[in-house]
């Protein structure tokens, strides 16, 4: 009775189209008022302890504060410069060069949606001035986009490891391999349509211009090296790395690539300067700059953006652990296990039911949302069939990619929408033939497990000399 009123509650909120967060909160409640003989208490308890015991959960706001000061900082545009160099010249390099970008950014911001938004804003333009089709460049960065909760550090995985209390650095070591994996899928068809559609390619720009591109992004390319050698290497958690992270991306968004805050537009050296007289300058002009850049409009503006983000996403958490939290009192987590288990369902056969109901849920609820509720439900489950925790983990994320292209919560879908500016079902229709592409990587990573295991399994052997 209580499981189903649980439910019954949350499906009526969600049908009259009321946010995911408020709709799992109610439901929540509700069922505790009327049904459970839990205590009213549990729910400011749950909600208190969701935010402030859950040391994992602290690196999110870090990250994203940190994907903002570069996606406003110009990282972005540097970093695509940066991958147009290095594969535009293949025929189809152009969007090739956009997947790469993708890549690149995903690891430094950890979301989906910003790499949409960073990336994309200023490549889908650009391939459709170079003579690609809208659909092609459209559909490319919104599923390219999902390597954002796919490469490590992810915010995805981060909630994972909160719901499971699993690793946060093993899960991102777990990520990193079919990160790189799904971004060769991607170019490899994409220099395969290329060649049918006769889509162009761009001029070899020579090993001169490719090491000053490369020069131009390497403050961007070294976050990647800060924050995931910080934390293979066992220096700094999740939450250090990330909160480094933060600290690093304003530095270099305003005092080294100057495109906000008081430098903005100030030069680094004037014609006939020595080395000597341009390092001092600089060295001054942001022992000067520094107050005023903390208090500047453009910081503020960063700051507020990040933590808009930050707050909606956490209280979309804090609701899921109250619901999750309903789930784990009635144990309902532990009856559906019992059941599945009973059905006699071998590891392979257990691993498409996952993939059915993670599709299923990608389409009405948000990624974080759907972990929380999900992985205690499915965890126990998947350890007693022997499969581990962490290639469980990657599977459960792999899913999350596709809930973030299909309708009607798909969040890449209303970004691209957005930089388009054309309606949600012709970005779907875009997005489409690029999902299949998605869809046989699931399957890959599902049964193949050493993709993911490989580079965690390597690192503990690494550590063990």
């Amino acid at each position: 009775m209580t499981t189903a009123a649980l439910f019954i509650i949350l499906f009526l909120c969600l049908l009259t189209g009321m946010p995911i967060a408020f709709a799992l909160g109610l439901s929540s409640i509700g069922t505790i008022l009327l049904f459970s003989n839990d205590s009213l208490a549990s729910i400011a308890l749950k909600l208190f302890e969701a935010q402030s015991e859950h040391y994992t959960l602290l690196a999110i706001p870090f990250f994203i504060l940190s994907s903002t000061f570069l996606s406003t900082g110009g990282v972005a545009a540097r970093i695509i410069n940066f991958a147009i160099d290095c594969v535009g010249w293949i025929r189809g390099g152009l969007a090739m060069a956009s997947v790469l970008a993708c890549m690149i950014f995903a690891a430094v911001s950890g979301s989906s949606p910003a790499t949409v938004a960073a990336i994309g804003s200023i490549v889908i333009a650009g391939m459709v001035k170079q003579g690609y089709p809208k659909e092609i460049a459209a559909g490319v960065i919104t599923n390219a986009g999902t390597l954002g909760i796919l490469i490590p550090p992810s915010i995805v995985m981060l909630v994972y490891a909160a719901a499971t209390e699993e690793s946060a650095a093993r899960l991102f070591m777990a990520g990193f391999m079919p990160g790189i994996m799904m971004g060769t899928m991607l170019m490899v068809v994409i220099y395969v349509v290329a060649r049918v559609k006769g889509l162009p390619a761009q001029p070899w720009v020579g090993f001169g211009n490719l090491l000053k591109s490369s020069g131009s992004a390497i403050w961007g390319l070294m976050l990647i090296i800060i924050v995931l050698g910080s934390i293979y290497g066992g220096i700094c958690s999740p939450t250090e790395a990330a909160a480094i992270s933060a600290v690093y991306a304003f530095f270099i968004a305003i005092f080294v690539y100057r495109d906000m805050g008081p430098l903005k537009g100030v030069a680094w050296r004037r014609e006939g300067d020595a080395i000597p007289t341009i390092i001092v300058r600089n060295l001054l002009l942001t022992l000067k700059a520094l107050p005023a850049s903390i208090f500047h409009k453009d910081t503020r503006r960063v700051m507020m953006d990040s933590s808009k983000v930050s707050i909606m996403l956490l209280f979309i958490i804090g609701n899921a652990m109250l619901f999750a939290h309903v789930l784990t009192t009635e144990r309902i987590p532990h009856h559906i296990a019992e059941m599945i288990v009973g059905w006699g369902l071998p590891a392979w056969g257990f691993l498409i039911v996952v993939n059915i109901l993670l599709l299923a849920a990608g389409n009405f609820m948000e990624p974080s949302a759907i972990l929380l509720i999900m992985a205690p439900i499915l965890f126990p489950i998947a350890v007693q069939l022997g499969i581990d925790p962490i290639h469980l983990g990657v599977i459960m994320v792999v899913n999350m990619e596709i809930g973030m292209i299909t309708p009607p919560v798909g969040l890449n879908l209303f970004v691209t929408a957005g930089i388009t500016g054309e309606s949600i079902t012709w970005v779907l229709r875009a997005a489409l033939p690029w999902l299949m592409i998605l869809l046989v990587f699931l399957a890959l990573i599902t049964y193949i497990p050493q993709i993911s295991l490989w580079l965690p399994e390597y690192i503990d052997h690494l550590k063990g000399f």
